[in-house]
């Protein structure tokens, strides 16, 4: 697996962050472009994206990532996810608005979690609903897992053919509710995947950084950016997604990795 191209995903801004976190953290459809387009000039293939209104809040408005998507495409050639997962407390049909522009692949979280001090919910209703739309409209899901039980729950699910045929695995690791991102905790829910299915690994936080080598190393795949982990280390901010890429991609090239190019994670990821 060690010789299998390295797809490096960029979580280019999440729900939680605010700009009184990190004055770096891009929030308007041209720095969210921007932004975008940096970190696949820095070596990402793929792009997980959250949009934000005009007031710099989490938003599912179809109109908002239709404007980004379209500024992101005339500028590069990526795979373009969409979060499903919205704020926490977001309502089901908002989390799947977007999902009517058809996007190469979305986010699919696999459970009801405790998401710090909020609940994120994963009902088996809204899990179904939203793997129904994405199997309609032929778009690829990434099953984000939090926590072990949620690996059980793709297995029922793959039992009674709830999910799309085809699908990528994330684990999200150090959420305060979900597993810690120590390593052992990567290997046991590694062990639960079935042969030959992609997998990647975010880490958040502090765990983002020691995750990423591991998944390198493991032949796993890699998500950073300013979504999951602010600082490029310990009290210094990470100036830009393409900066936290950057430093996979030596990384990668040091533990002799290859990269993938843009056709490549199309390949891999099943597209």
């Amino acid at each position: 697996m060690m010789n299998e191209p390295l797809i490096i995903t960029c979580a280019i801004v999440g729900a939680e962050m605010t700009r009184h976190d990190t004055p770096y953290l891009p929030l308007t459809p041209d720095e969210l472009a921007q932004s975008a387009v940096e970190a696949v000039e820095a070596g990402a293939s793929v792009i997980h994206l959250h949009v934000r209104d005009e007031e710099g809040k989490p938003s599912q408005r179809i109109d908002i990532f239709e404007e980004v998507t379209e500024k992101i495409r005339n500028n590069c050639d990526c795979i373009i996810q969409y979060s499903t997962g919205g704020a926490a407390g977001t309502p089901l049909e908002e989390r799947a608005a977007p999902l009517e522009l058809k996007p190469d692949m979305a986010s699919l979280s696999m459970g009801t979690m405790n998401f710090g001090d909020e609940i994120f919910e994963n009902s088996e209703k809204t899990i179904i609903t939203l793997a129904s739309v994405m199997r309609e409209k032929g778009i690829i899901p990434e099953l984000e897992i939090f926590d072990l039980g949620m690996m059980e729950t793709v297995g029922r699910f793959i039992k009674k053919d709830l999910l799309p045929k085809k699908f990528h695995t994330q684990f999200v690791l150090g959420v305060p509710g979900g597993m810690s991102g120590e390593a052992g905790n990567l290997f046991t829910l590694t062990e639960r995947l079935g042969k030959g299915q992609s997998w990647s690994v975010a880490g958040i936080g502090r765990y983002e950084l020691p995750l990423a080598a591991h998944a390198i190393a493991m032949g796993g795949h890699v998500r950073v950016g300013l979504e999951d982990n602010i600082y490029y280390r310990k009290g210094e901010l990470a100036k830009s997604n393409a900066q936290l890429v950057e430093r996979i991609v030596r990384i990668a090239l040091e533990l002799d990795r290859p990269l993938a190019n843009v056709e490549k994670a199309r390949d891999l990821l099943l597209l």
